[in-house]
């Protein structure tokens, strides 16, 4: 049985840079080991640096004159600002608004990702589950600790609905806890898949329009057309739902039931 020709060293393996997958591998750009743990600068430490520079770009840039009639940039910023505190006072209440730096940050940071994602060679750090799930993690042990902080022991009670009887507690705590513990899985998941298979997607229709060529190409370069303007809404959807989730998670830490 003939045996698939490997590429030789310094060629490119064309089967695997058209793969829909190959958009999401992570490619170092400054190697740097630290007592021996790789901390290499990558194409996704690349875009998160990015996308700190645009979120503080627009919101420095937008409020640097701070005018009483706002121009559009100044609107936006604005705009942005009054959208999250307004999803914060209705998910958390007024005891909520010492985190809204925190909540605003998650927002802004997964929105600007997902944006940068779309942009032509860019990386989508949001499309890699390490990434999403080591933001909900984080969350989920802040969240946590500012429960325990405020509540102490009564915290526990989190487990045990109001008005249950006592005889359900041996199964409604071991759902209530492991339901708890997997947060910070589906906040990360949610977010990681969704993005994943919209590129995929993306990629997959795109390599039909070569493929087909003109005669019959224009029906996936429709669909691609359609496909990118829905994939601006989910990005801001997903930015929404990781954020929504959050300010929940973080309600019921300081409310508990």
């Amino acid at each position: 049985m003939k045996r698939p020709r490997r590429p030789r060293k310094g060629q490119i393996d064309v089967a695997e840079g058209h793969s829909p997958l190959a958009q999401f591998e992570i490619k170092t750009l400054v190697d740097i080991n630290i007592a021996g743990i790789d901390a290499s600068f990558t194409n996704s430490s690349l875009f998160m640096v990015l996308t700190v520079a645009t979120v503080s770009l627009f919101l420095v840039g937008g409020m640097r004159r701070s005018a009483l009639v706002p121009g559009r940039w100044q609107s936006l910023a604005e705009l942005s600002y009054v959208f999250i505190a307004g999803l914060l006072k209705d998910t958390v209440g007024s005891e909520g608004r010492p985190y809204f730096p925190f909540i605003f940050t998650i927002f802004m940071f997964v929105l600007v990702g997902n944006l940068w994602g779309l942009m032509p060679y860019a990386f989508t750090f949001t499309s890699h589950i390490a990434v999403t799930f080591a933001m909900a993690f984080f969350i989920f042990v802040g969240v946590t600790v500012i429960a325990i902080a405020k509540h102490k022991l009564h915290f526990l009670a989190f487990f045990m609905p109001p008005g249950v009887p006592i005889v359900m507690a041996p199964l409604l705590v071991p759902i209530e806890i492991i339901s708890y513990l997997s947060r910070p899985i589906s906040l990360s998941v949610r977010l990681f898949a969704n993005m994943l298979a919209g590129h995929t997607l993306l990629k997959v229709f795109a390599g039909f329009i070569i493929s087909l060529g003109i005669a019959a190409g224009w029906l996936p370069f429709v669909f691609v057309v359609a496909l990118t303007g829905l994939e601006f809404v989910i990005a801001f959807l997903q930015a929404f739902v990781f954020t929504i989730l959050t300010c929940l998670y973080l309600n019921d830490a300081l409310h508990l039931h």
